[in-house]
C-alpha cells in the first residue's frame, strides 16, 4: 500500500506538464465516475444557459406585454440556473478532492455517491466560501480589465508617435498587445490564484469558511505558473473538443442556409443556436473532470512541497488517525485527512479537566 502513496505522490514536487500529465491518467482511468461527477452541475448549466438564449432571442422579437414579461422572467430564471449550476460545480469540486484523497489514503473506491456525500456534508459552507471567493474573483476580473485596457491605451498610442514604417508599427502592436495581456492574465492569476484551494481546504483539512480562505492564501504561493497552465489547458482542450462536436454542425447549417462563421448569433435560427450551446455544454461535461483533477492535485502537490503530506499520508496508512483529544485541545500534528475522530472535543468543565484522563500518546497517534 505504501507504494501506492509513493506512486501517487513523488517526494518531487510536481511541474506544469506532469500535473496535467497525471490529471489525465486520473481521467483515463476513472472517465465513467467522472463524467457522472461532473454531469449534474454542467446540465444544470446547459439547461439555465438554454433557457437564457431562447428567453433573449423572443426578448427582442416579441411586441406583447404578457410575452415580454415571460420572457424576461424566463431570463432571469435561466440565468440563476447558470449561475446555480457554475457554484454547484465549484462545490462538487471540494467533494471530489476529498474523495481523492482518500482514494490515496486508503485506496478506497472513487465514486459519484462519496463525492457527492462529502460535498452534501459540507454544503452550506461550501456555498457561502463559494459567493465569497466568487466577489473576490469578480473584482479582481474588472480591476485587471480596466488597467489591461489603459496600458493597452497608452502603448498604443505611444506607438502611434513613434517614426515608423507602418508594416513595423503593425508588428510592434501585435508583440505588445500579446505582451501586455499576458501580463495581465498573470496579474489576475496572481490575484484569484490564492484562493483556489478553499474548497479542498474545507473538505479535507475540516476547516471552516473564513480559515479556509486564509489557509487557501497561506498555501497558494508560487502556484500562478502552473495554475496558469491548467487552466490555458483546460481552454484549449475544451475548445478542440467543441470543435468536433460543432462542425458537423456547421456543415449541416451550412447545407441549410446558415452562416456558421457569423459573430452574430441572433442571426442564427433558433434550433442552431440551441443546438450549438448544448454542444458546448457537452464539451464541458468531458473537459470539466481534467479540471477538478487538475485543482485535487494541485493541493495536494501544494501541501507536498510545504508540508510533506505524502509522508503524513504515509503515516496514516500505517498508524492510523489521530484520535479526538480532551478538553479542547488541538493535536500536536495536522491529520491527513479530517474526520470525525481527530476533531477536537469540546471543552470540558474547568474543574473536571484536570482530572480527565489523556487518549493517545504523546505525538497524537494510535
Amino acid at each position: 500500500m505504501a507504494s501506492l502513496v509513493v506512486n501517487q505522490l513523488p517526494l518531487a514536487p510536481l511541474g506544469a506538464g506532469d500535473l496535467i500529465d497525471r490529471a489525465v491518467r486520473l481521467y483515463r482511468q476513472h472517465f465513467t465516475t467522472l463524467i457522472r461527477i461532473a454531469a449534474p452541475p454542467v446540465i444544470i448549466s446547459a439547461a439555465g444557459w438554454v433557457m437564457a438564449t431562447i428567453s433573449w432571442r423572443e426578448l427582442q422579437a416579441t411586441g406583447s406585454e404578457a410575452s415580454l414579461a415571460l420572457y424576461v422572467l424566463m431570463l432571469i430564471a435561466g440565468s440563476l440556473l447558470w449561475i446555480g449550476g457554475v457554484i454547484l460545480n465549484v462545490i462538487v469540486m471540494g467533494g471530489a478532492a476529498r474523495n481523492l484523497v482518500t482514494y490515496l489514503l486508503w485506496d478506497e473506491p472513487f465514486t459519484a455517491r462519496r463525492t457527492y456525500a462529502n460535498a452534501r456534508a459540507r454544503f452550506w459552507g461550501l456555498l457561502c466560501a463559494t459567493i465569497i471567493v466568487g466577489i473576490i474573483v469578480f473584482i479582481a476580473f474588472v480591476i485587471v480589465f480596466y488597467v489591461w485596457v489603459l496600458v493597452l491605451m497608452l502603448v498604443t498610442f505611444g506607438l502611434y508617435l513613434l517614426p515608423v514604417p507602418s508594416w513595423m508599427s503593425v508588428i510592434l502592436s501585435v508583440i505588445t498587445t500579446f505582451t501586455v495581456t499576458l501580463g495581465a492574465l498573470w496579474l489576475f492569476f496572481l490575484m484569484t490564484g490564492r484562493f483556489a484551494y478553499v474548497p479542498q481546504v474545507m473538505l479535507v483539512e475540516g476547516k471552516g469558511v473564513f480559515a479556509s480562505i486564509g489557509r487557501s492564501v497561506t498555501l497558494a504561493s508560487g502556484n500562478v505558473k502552473r495554475l496558469m497552465a491548467m487552466v490555458l489547458f483546460s481552454i484549449f482542450a475544451a475548445y478542440s473538443a467543441l470543435m468536433i462536436l460543432v462542425v458537423p454542425l456547421g456543415w449541416y447549417g451550412y447545407l441549410n442556409g446558415i452562416d456558421p462563421f457569423s459573430l452574430s448569433a441572433e442571426a442564427w435560427p433558433a434550433w442552431y443556436a440551441i443546438s450549438y450551446e448544448v454542444l458546448a455544454q457537452l464539451s464541458s461535461i468531458l473537459l470539466t473532470p481534467v479540471w477538478m483533477l487538475g485543482l485535487s492535485l494541485l493541493y495536494v502537490d501544494e501541501r507536498v512541497r510545504h508540508e510533506g503530506y505524502d509522508i503524513e499520508l504515509l503515516a496514516a496508512r500505517r498508524l492510523g488517525e489521530i484520535p479526538r483529544l480532551s478538553g479542547g485541545h488541538h493535536a500536536p500534528i495536522t491529520p491527513a485527512l479530517a474526520t470525525a475522530a481527530n476533531r477536537p472535543a469540546p471543552p470540558a468543565d474547568v474543574h473536571h479537566t484536570a482530572h480527565r484522563p489523556s487518549h493517545g500518546s504523546t505525538l497524537g497517534l494510535s
